[in-house]
């Protein structure tokens, strides 16, 4: 998916949901799970060398909602937005969409009041990215380190 993604590759890709199905389910249970930052998208879709460090075309992606709505006000003012747009769609397609639920509030009041304490805020939507992550247990990919004040544990940079 990401070198598809690097490459420019939007129709047919290589590892688009049709041909992943294709592989064994030995192949696909040892797929590295993670959640991608707004950075990481940008990153990503931009073409930006290093994410191949963490990322590989194995990986399933998994965008919070909040990621996605930063990244859309970035393209809003960027003047390769329309360009970009196509691949975050195509990155949302073959991505996991995680949104917040319920329980993910649970996650973010817990996290918010926890930062708070440790006189160690982050940005209010990291917050939010911070509890998807917990709430499903996944490393989140970003280059942002205040993520380490959560846990040392969650984020992988590149």
């Amino acid at each position: 998916m990401a070198k598809c993604l690097r490459s420019g590759a939007t129709r047919r890709c290589c590892c688009s949901r049709s041909n992943r199905g294709a592989r064994s389910g030995n192949d696909r249970s040892r797929r590295l799970a993670m959640i991608l930052d707004t950075n990481a998208i940008s990153a990503l879709l931009s073409g930006n060398g290093g994410l191949e460090t963490v990322l590989d075309e194995e990986s399933v992606h998994h965008l919070p909602v909040i990621a996605i709505g930063e990244y859309r006000y970035g393209l809003a003012r960027s003047k390769y937005g329309q360009r970009l747009e196509r691949l975050l769609d195509l990155l949302i397609q073959e991505s996991v969409v995680l949104p917040i639920d319920e329980s993910t509030t649970r996650h973010y009041a817990r996290l918010r009041e926890q930062l708070r304490r440790a006189g160690t805020p982050i940005p209010e939507n990291d917050v939010w990215i911070a509890a998807l992550a917990q709430q499903h247990d996944l490393p989140i990919i970003s280059r942002d380190s205040h993520f380490d004040t959560v846990d040392p544990r969650i984020r992988r940079a590149w």
